[in-house]
């Protein structure tokens, strides 16, 4: 494994944390959408992060899901298909975070948000071991 095994083990788990607290918020507070998509977001910005360690790629503190997979395109195609995932969930790491600025998310929405975060998940867990 390239890079810090133990630090891009540390930004998985961190990720997987994110990941699961959506999937919890949704299945006991299914209501609470701005915090499940947060979450979402949160957790594959983490899986990206761990995929840049992995591949010794440095990025700057960024929230950005689109810069984040464009620095990964340096060593691995990044496909229209992740973009566009990543895209749905770009806005929702800062946005829903004030109460000045409110978000309206569909169940539909939720439901997508938490399939994109698992196929980050999938895709990152693949090259990483």
């Amino acid at each position: 494994m390239k890079g810090n095994k133990e630090l891009i083990q540390r930004w998985i788990d961190k990720a997987d944390r994110d990941l699961s607290t959506a999937k919890l918020i949704y299945l006991h507070l299914p209501d609470y959408y701005e915090m499940i998509a947060f979450h979402c977001q949160q957790s594959v910005e983490k899986y990206l992060k761990a995929l840049l360690l992995f591949y010794d790629i440095e990025f700057e503190r960024s929230h950005n899901l689109i810069y984040l997979l464009d620095l990964l395109s340096q060593k691995k195609q990044m496909d229209v298909e992740k973009y566009d995932k990543a895209i749905l969930l770009n806005g929702f790491s800062i946005q829903i975070r004030y109460p000045d600025q409110t978000i309206v998310l569909t169940k539909e929405e939720i439901e997508a948000s938490i399939q994109i975060a698992d196929y980050f998940r999938d895709f990152v867990i693949v090259i990483i071991e």
